[in-house]
């Protein structure tokens, strides 16, 4: 369904940031693309939703094809209207409107769109939001404010949802329910998401296949069950040591020169 082949992108012209990138996810699927501050995480979803194009970004070499088409040339209207929904970081809601404003925004690109339905199906995936639909979006708290980000994304029926740091912030019980949500989306939608975390536990648990991402390469992938087995990825990404401890910051924080893919 979404295939990245080889993709580099610079930022105005000189600025390289991804470097040969190749990932796929298949129909129905969830994949998640791990990966440190900086690593370039982001600006692969926005090379996939086209937003690249708006903080002059561009796909210089390679190529992302959905259902075996370019996209990587289209603008960010033409790829959401296709499927393609980002939701991103930071959450974005528009803050002056209330919840069932922004949700509605959401559902905006579906001209027959059953509203209604729609709002009813959001409801039933965040409750809270149904309780709070009057409610100004700018006093929600940060865990509200996701719910209400992935909820305006679901009005829009993604084929693919490409969730960008769903966790950043949030307390750990809300980190549980946001990722249960994400799961029982997954399957009763029958979509494909491709999810981008720091928090590899709570995207690996969810995840189907993974793939690892430092200094704008691809470094290592494989099954999400596979990867959470694998010594580097408990040491680097989840803080433990081949004996399970826990490793102290001082043993961590020079971690890039030990990494064996490097």
């Amino acid at each position: 369904m979404l295939k990245l082949s080889n993709v580099e992108v610079k930022y105005v012209g000189v600025i390289l940031v991804l470097r040969g990138v190749s990932l796929e996810v298949k129909p129905g699927s969830i994949v998640c693309l791990l990966g440190s501050n900086g690593a370039g995480k982001t600006t692969t979803l926005k090379a996939i939703s086209g937003l690249l194009h708006t903080e002059l970004g561009e796909v210089t070499a390679g190529a992302i094809e959905y259902d075996g088409k370019r996209i990587d040339k289209l603008d960010p209207e033409q790829i959401a209207k296709s499927g393609i929904i980002q939701v991103m970081e930071g959450r974005q809601v528009l803050e002056h409107l209330n919840v069932e404003e922004n949700l509605l925004l959401g559902g905006y690109i579906l001209r027959n769109s059953n509203t209604k339905k729609d709002l009813d199906m959001v409801y039933d995936y965040f409750p809270k939001l149904a309780r709070m639909r009057s409610a100004v979006s700018g006093y929600l708290s940060g865990g509200e404010q996701q719910m209400l980000a992935m909820g305006r994304a679901m009005m829009a029926h993604p084929r693919i949802m490409l969730l960008d740091e769903p966790s950043m912030g949030l307390a750990p019980l809300i980190v549980d329910e946001i990722y249960a949500m994400i799961k029982r989306f997954n399957e009763e939608e029958k979509n494909s998401i491709l999810l981008v975390e720091q928090n590899a536990r709570a995207a690996l648990a969810v995840s189907e296949y993974a793939y690892v991402m430092e200094n704008g390469r691809i470094v290592l992938d494989g099954s999400s069950e596979k990867l959470a087995e694998n010594e580097d990825i408990k040491e680097f990404y989840l803080g433990l040591s081949k004996l399970g401890e826990k490793k102290s910051y001082r043993e961590v924080k020079h971690y890039k020169r030990r990494k064996r893919w490097l």
